[in-house]
């Protein structure tokens, strides 16, 4: 169970030509069993070795963050799954919005559409135009992926929780998960991609959306180390073997990671992607009742609940470009499985 050589091999041809930076961290258990960094901050002469503990932009890893802020107040009776926000949400008042529930925009069929181009943006309060923009669906009627919706739940948290979405991840998650890196922090976090508008992005998050709130929102915008997204994953996984974990009671987990809508690419759980075919970026080895999310600069995180078994990829792969790494994320995870459950 210790060789992890082809999960080694397999990221270390990847890197400098599908990322310049990585870390890899797989659980077994509960258990840290390999974790290791690869690769630089960037493809140039301001380069700067990643370490394990080194900090990623981790785009829509977001979600799963402030997911499981909303699930907190669930399980604190602060906020219903089922009953209607227009009561925290006025602006939804006499609209189709009215009948947009917590589960809906956790499950992605609150009707939302799934983003906007920023340039079209750039001059709105983005969050006033996602609360108000159009729905493409009637609430409840099909899966609709969508930053809109998170930006959505974004709002609610800081409404109903008086505090600001900062302020709630300090409080609830690692130290190591924050928004807005301060600026003497910036050239340790790995470059992601250079666009025409702000040039080779390092140290600011990626998503434009998010940027143009101020780096902190329900979509986008943490930056975090591999194990503080494994520490979120494990408080959904140790529940179900009987250890501890002080975020969510065990009956909110298990209907966080079951099924609440689907489409034929990804079923959804509340917040979690949950595994619906062997395309997926968890690739065909795990169970069918894996749950995980991924990250549009190259991140991700799969958990097997029937094993036990976790891996977090958190890369800077479109410091390279927007070419899927679906290839890559899937031989990492098949090669995890192959290593942790050998006979399987």
């Amino acid at each position: 169970m210790t060789n992890f050589e082809r999960v080694d091999a397999i990221l270390n041809g990847a890197c400098g030509t599908q990322f310049t930076a990585a870390v890899a961290r797989i659980e077994y258990r509960g258990r840290v069993v390999f974790e290791r960094a690869y690769g630089a901050t960037r493809n140039d002469e301001l380069a700067l070795p990643v370490y394990a503990d080194s900090r990623f932009d981790l785009a829509s890893l977001t979600k799963l963050f402030i997911a499981t802020l909303l699930l907190r107040l669930v399980a604190q009776g602060r906020l219903a799954l089922d009953e209607p926000l227009s009561g925290v949400v006025p602006e939804w008042r006499r609209a189709p919005h009215d009948a947009i529930t917590a589960r809906m925009l956790l499950a992605h069929t609150s009707g939302m559409n799934s983003g906007a181009d920023y340039r079209e943006i750039m001059d709105r309060n983005v969050e006033q135009f996602a609360l108000r923009s159009e729905l493409i669906a009637d609430p409840g009627e099909r899966v609709i992926y969508s930053d809109l919706g998170f930006i959505a739940i974004g709002v609610i948290l800081e409404r109903v929780a008086g505090a600001s979405l900062p302020a709630q991840i300090v409080s609830c998650f690692a130290p190591s998960l924050e928004f807005r890196p301060r600026a003497g922090q910036r050239l340790q976090i790995p470059a992601t991609e250079e666009d025409s508008w702000r040039g080779r992005v390092q140290g600011f998050v990626h998503d434009e959306k998010a940027y143009l709130m101020g780096g902190a929102a329900g979509h986008a915008g943490l930056f975090g180390t591999a194990a503080g997204v494994a520490s979120l994953t494990e408080s959904y996984l140790a529940p179900l073997h009987s250890r501890r974990s002080a975020l969510l009671p065990e009956p909110l987990v298990r209907e966080a990671i079951s099924e609440q809508a689907s489409d034929p690419i990804l079923r959804r759980g509340l917040g979690w992607a949950l595994k619906t075919s062997d395309e997926n970026s968890c690739g065909r080895l795990m169970d069918r009742s894996s749950f995980g999310h991924t990250g549009f600069v190259g991140t991700s995180v799969w958990a097997d609940p029937t094993r036990d078994l976790q891996g977090v990829l958190l890369t800077n792969a479109v410091y390279f470009g927007r070419e899927d790494i679906r290839d890559l994320r899937a031989a990492f995870y098949e090669a995890m499985v192959q290593t942790c459950s050998p006979s399987d």
